[in-house]
């Protein structure tokens, strides 16, 4: 027998859908860190990330429970584009469009991604790579810096981010290889070794 963490998403759903709030939770616990994290790439605010954040699983919670949910077997992906619609129309309501910034200032990004119990010099030198890589993507174009972000820090696969991005999986691929490209010429440049 199963534990409820082994279970597949489209079986929570279900057992959602049956009554069972547990199975929600499960969900929810199983993709928070990614969700958050993109929808605080996208706005840069915490507080307003958490706003959208709740928004996005009160949209979730409706189209589940009222059976119209029909992405069998990709939530995360669905979730996403969710929430990235949900950034979109918010940034069009107050008419400016979303910007991307990785600056010291805004360190926020990586607020919502979890780092491990680890020794404390790991954890600093580990600090200091996520301060250079941060410095780096700041001076990407927008959307190089986004695909990497997607890819590495919310763990995205390159079909999900083409889903969220609304671009072709190859555009995404592109500008990932042209991102990367530009930041080893970065490092090189710079002399830095992460």
């Amino acid at each position: 027998m199963n534990t409820i963490e082994q279970v597949a998403d489209i079986e929570l759903i279900k057992a959602f859908q049956d009554g069972n709030t547990g199975a929600f939770e499960t969900l929810i616990y199983r993709y928070k860190d990614k969700i958050f994290s993109s929808i605080l790439f996208l706005v840069k605010d915490t507080h307003l990330a958490e706003d959208l954040f709740q928004d996005v699983f009160i949209k979730i919670i409706d189209t589940i429970q009222k059976k119209r949910y029909t992405e069998e077997g990709k939530f995360l992906p669905w979730a996403l584009r969710i929430s990235h619609n949900l950034c979109v129309d918010y940034f069009r309501k107050v008419k400016r469009s979303p910007t991307i910034k990785t600056s010291d200032e805004d360190k926020d990004i990586f607020d919502g991604i979890l780092i491990s119990e680890e020794a404390a010099d790991t954890k600093i030198m580990q600090g200091q790579s996520y301060d250079r890589v941060r410095q780096m993507l700041d001076l990407l174009p927008e959307e190089q810096r986004e695909i990497i972000v997607l890819r590495h820090f919310a763990n995205m696969s390159f079909k999900e981010i083409s889903e969220v991005t609304n671009c072709s999986i190859n555009t995404a691929l592109g500008r990932m290889r042209y991102g990367l490209i530009n930041l080893r010429k970065m490092m090189a440049e710079k002399q830095i070794i992460l």
